[in-house]
């Protein structure tokens, strides 16, 4: 349900490429694609959020993508805190559409600058 609307939030300004968990996320990657924007839960199947942004992060193609984490995790900004690398943002579900559309306009910014 995440997947759809976040596809239906995004899609109008941003063309959105939707995967249902790390593994395929990781496999279209290596096809090779180089998205602007990584948008992850950490809670997915086969493989958690939390590996597959680290693997991003360990890459020398994807360390420098920007990633915005979702979680409907009670402790999410600890969680955030001991992870071993670092996000952009990170967002708890449920969400505000408005407040997720900042997030990526912020990150984008940020990364303008830089």
């Amino acid at each position: 349900m995440i997947l759809k609307l976040l596809n239906i939030i995004l899609s109008q300004q941003y063309e959105v490429v939707v995967k249902t968990n790390g593994i395929e996320a990781l496999n279209w990657l290596e096809e090779p694609h180089f998205p602007d924007l990584i948008i992850s839960d950490l809670m997915m199947p086969y493989f958690d959020g939390g590996t597959f942004v680290r693997n991003l992060k360990i890459s020398g193609f994807y360390q420098d993508t920007p990633v915005i984490v979702l979680s409907g995790a009670d402790d999410l900004e600890e969680q955030m805190k001991n992870m071993p690398f670092t996000v952009d943002a990170y967002l708890q579900k449920p969400f505000n559409p408005e407040k997720l559309k900042s997030l990526i306009e912020d990150v984008f910014a940020r990364k303008r600058q830089n």
